[in-house]
């Protein structure tokens, strides 16, 4: 879903702005890639064993951490205004 998610957000603000569109995935992948070596950097989420971690002022990636060796599973990127996955 995060995958289908951030496509969807490259396509709409593609439509005003194709320029900023190219851009705009790539810090979002490099911030969310991060979670790899520190998965606690997000904060803890508003539902039970979701962590947030704010990679936009208006975008937030929902992942879980699935076991002791840090495993971590990215569920969904949304905006901020829309409801929690």
């Amino acid at each position: 879903m995060a995958r289908e998610d951030l496509r969807a957000i490259v396509q709409y603000i593609g439509k005003d702005n194709p320029t900023i569109a190219r851009v705009f995935g790539k810090p979002l992948r490099d911030k969310t890639t991060l979670l790899a070596d520190h998965p606690a950097l997000g904060r803890p989420g508003r539902l039970p064993d979701i962590r947030e971690l704010v990679v936009h002022p208006n975008y937030i990636v929902f992942y879980r951490v699935l076991d002791e060796a840090c495993t971590v599973q990215v569920l969904r990127v949304k905006h901020a205004a829309q409801p929690v996955p």
